[in-house]
């Protein structure tokens, strides 16, 4: 496996560690996956929910000043390493996020969750800052890039292509589509990979996210096309995850039926473990019977009452109550058997590599 180079940074290994909101993949996570080689990514979203900045009234003040703060974590672990954030664009500090990675030292800039069309605006007083959207279609990775050129003469430095039928978290495409079969992820790849090398004549590397769990799974993604991976639910039962141990557990003891998929009060689905899910909405019909914080663009919770306040639901989880709380997961989760350090996963996906280079 070859070092995976994102604009001007090169990793060790061709591994993105996925970003997931509200303090699943904070500054510890991320510190750690960059310190073992990989590429640290801490998620914008919700952060501002588990900070001692936030005093319930002020989240859009504390949100990037909490960002900061895990991007210092972050580099105190890993002073060298290669330390991004993912900005989902649904959010309504999507700008001020970026801004905030920005001046707290991002080394790339991962958006999805929508088309961050604006992106290299924002970011143009810091061209060594590498922009990678997330997308599930060449068509979307298409209009991104045909935007940015035209506008900034800007292109991606990387696209992640994630697969809504394996990914967690919310996911980019209709739900009906979802499970349907009509999905080919690694034929995306190739697809998005042909259109910037005949349109701009540019070979990006194109990441593959969604489903990797382990290093048979990784070099299937390499054969395939893909110049990397974004691995997130592997990371989740680790001792340096951000989350809470009651959360990495639901991992380790969750079944492959307990792993479904929800409609987000974003307007997007989302996969998650859905055995709760009523739990989680009456919680809210008896708590929180109004939005109180108003951190999407798009809201349902916020517009209606319906459903349920997603932050809310996630950062308990986050801290622990895995009744009421939301469990974002992919769906190998299943598979985690322990918790184990990031570097023994590191171990598990390249030590056979670095001994034979020993050799």
């Amino acid at each position: 496996m070859a070092n995976l180079q994102i604009g001007k940074h090169i990793a060790r290994y061709p591994v993105i560690q996925g970003g997931m909101g509200v303090r699943i993949s904070g500054g510890s996570l991320a510190g750690h996956v960059a310190l073992c080689g990989g590429i640290g990514i801490v998620a914008t979203a919700g952060l501002a929910m588990n900070s001692p900045l936030f005093t319930g009234r002020n989240y859009f003040q504390a949100d990037p000043a909490a960002l900061k703060e895990e991007l210092k974590k972050a580099y105190s672990i890993a002073p060298d390493g290669i330390i991004g954030v993912n900005v989902m664009v649904a959010l309504s500090d999507f700008e001020a996020l970026v801004r905030a990675s920005v001046e707290g030292g991002a080394k790339l800039l991962i958006c999805g969750a929508g088309l961050p069309m604006t992106l290299p605006e924002l970011t143009s007083d810091a061209p060594d800052v590498a922009l990678v959207p997330i997308v599930s279609s060449v068509r979307a990775a298409q209009l991104i890039a045909k935007k940015w050129h035209r506008g900034t003469g800007r292109l991606p430095d990387a696209v992640v292509v994630e697969d809504p039928d394996t990914a967690g978290g919310h996911l980019g495409e209709k739900l009906e589509n979802i499970g349907s079969g009509i999905y080919d992820q690694y034929k995306t790849v190739r697809e998005v990979k042909n259109f910037m090398k005949s349109e701009y004549g540019v070979n990006i590397p194109v990441i593959a996210a969604g489903g990797i769990w382990d290093r048979p799974d990784i070099l299937n993604a390499l054969a395939q096309g893909a110049d990397g991976v974004q691995m997130a639910s592997r990371f989740v039962p680790t001792v340096e995850c951000d989350a809470s141990e009651s959360f990495k557990k639901a991992y380790i003891d969750c079944s492959k039926e307990d792993i479904g998929l929800i409609m987000s009060p974003a307007g997007l689905p989302g996969r998650a473990l859905v055995a709760n899910l009523e739990d989680i909405m009456e919680y809210d019909r008896a708590n929180s019977p109004a939005c109180s914080t108003g951190c999407l663009k798009k809201c349902t919770y916020k517009e209606s009452g319906e459903r349920f306040c997603i932050v809310k639901a996630l950062d308990r989880a986050q801290r622990g109550d895995v009744r009421t709380g939301l469990i974002f997961c992919g769906t190998n989760a299943y598979r985690a058997e322990r918790i184990e350090t990031v570097q023994e996963v590191f171990d598990e996906l390249f030590q056979a590599q670095e001994d034979e280079a020993a050799a």
